[in-house]
């Protein structure tokens, strides 16, 4: 069984903090260095201040974060709503110039131990565990909810959607920096808030976005059981902040995640195509636009790789699909159709001799334009494009318990820090 529930969720005081807009910002693992100071620049009131705090001392930046949590608790720039409620959340946004709309909602969600029905379908790394763990320790909160999907068999979103948009005013409504409008309403009606709870109990839940998030609950339950051993199960801790929205939803959109590689001094660019020949039919595309539009149409149909360097833009088709089986023997057969573990397994470790898990020479870039420029500003870098990992991918891994590469999905937009908090110290 799924297990979600209602609770008092720590906000922002709409009384004090006039512009929400100024003081929320995405999750901490998207946020560039850059875009870390636009947003501390933004307002000292902004969420960033918390979720990525600063401090000379490494070590201190915890401590800093709970006192700040803490300060702003007692000045009522954050209050904590007195009834138990679930968070229904509408997110509008464009991609390529297309409008979509999300919708979801956010609600606790249980940590089982056991025969859990919550999968996970990406790897991690351990050092984001641990600073976000630190974190949860000091300032006993989630801070940012994981993403997760389900497959809503009765349609309990589209359902309590169509009732509040028509009924009722959200009571956070805002466009964030990137343009994506942001809209949130309490559901404190215990006949609805059972609907919603039930309508999860027999679901699979899948883990889109959140990975070290839903990790560090783990861990920090675990933590929290040691402590108090009479522990009943229902203490928050046992649970985590999560947001649901469904599997097939329209305006669910996934972006890929591209590579900046610096090459091993052996290489050179002639020496590494001649190599790729070996399992790949390359194709230079002298056209950008033209390149991107083949990508994403060969994308549907064969396994295809981008690759970029000196200004060129090549198209990597896998040859044999069964150099898979025989270059990933041990891994599931909906693994190594990805060609993410493509890239992984032939590039990067066959031919690059980088291996799986260079946290040296590989760079995780979303933006092509960006991966372009900074490509150009390298002699020794190169650029690996990807086409989005489908939804069924991510299904089909996770059912299959396995794990895809850290970094293979981009889900978007991203569901903003700051909205709702979940302590851990108290109901």
């Amino acid at each position: 069984m799924t297990k979600i529930k209602p609770f008092r969720a720590v906000v922002y005081n709409q009384d004090t903090v006039k512009d929400l807009a100024e003081v929320v910002c995405p999750p901490y693992d998207v946020i560039s260095a850059q875009q870390q100071e636009k947003y501390r620049k933004m307002s000292t009131e902004n969420f960033i201040h918390i979720l990525l705090s600063k401090a000379a001392d490494n070590e201190d930046k915890y401590r800093k974060a709970a006192e700040l949590f803490n300060e702003w608790k007692k000045k009522n720039i954050l209050i904590q709503e007195t009834q138990p409620a679930i968070y229904f959340y509408e997110q509008q946004y464009k991609v390529k110039g297309e409008k979509k709309t999300r919708v979801g909602f956010i609600a606790r969600l249980k940590l089982e131990e056991n025969n859990s029905r919550v999968f996970a379908h990406e790897n991690t790394r351990s050092e984001a565990k641990e600073d976000r763990l630190k974190l949860v320790k000091a300032v006993k909160a989630n801070l940012s909810p994981i993403f997760a999907v389900f497959q809503d068999q009765k349609r309990i979103i589209p359902r309590t959607y169509k009732s509040l948009a028509a009924q009722s005013r959200p009571f956070i409504d805002i466009v964030d920096s990137e343009g994506v409008g942001h809209k949130l309403w309490r559901i404190d009606s215990p006949e609805l808030i059972k609907q919603i709870t039930s309508s999860v109990d027999a679901e699979d839940v899948f883990i889109a976005d959140g990975h070290h998030r839903y990790e560090v609950g783990c861990a920090y339950r675990d933590l929290m059981k040691q402590k108090y051993s009479g522990s009943d199960g229902n203490e928050p801790f046992n649970y985590v902040l999560c947001y649901f929205t469904s599997d097939h939803a329209l305006g669910l959109t996934i972006l890929p995640i591209h590579r900046l590689v610096k090459l091993p001094s052996k290489f050179d660019i002639e020496l590494f195509k001649s190599r790729v020949k070996e399992f790949f039919d390359l194709e230079e595309i002298k056209d950008k636009s033209k390149f991107f539009f083949l990508m994403e149409k060969g994308g549907r149909s064969e396994h295809l790789i981008g690759f970029y360097k000196d200004k060129k833009y090549w198209l990597l088709r896998l040859k044999n699909i069964k150099t898979l089986e025989k270059m990933m023997p041990d891994r599931p057969a909906v693994y190594r159709w990805l060609d993410v573990s493509i890239l992984n397994h032939l590039i990067l470790d066959s031919i690059l001799g980088l291996g799986l898990d260079n946290k040296e020479n590989v760079e995780f870039i979303q933006d092509p334009d960006e991966l372009e420029r900074r490509v150009d500003s390298s002699k020794s870098s190169v650029g690996f494009l990807l086409n989005p990992v489908k939804m069924q991918q991510i299904i089909d891994v996770a059912l299959a318990g396995s794990r895809m590469p850290p970094k293979s999905t981009y889900f978007y937009p991203k569901v903003l820090s700051g909205l709702v908090i979940n302590r851990l110290d108290e109901e």
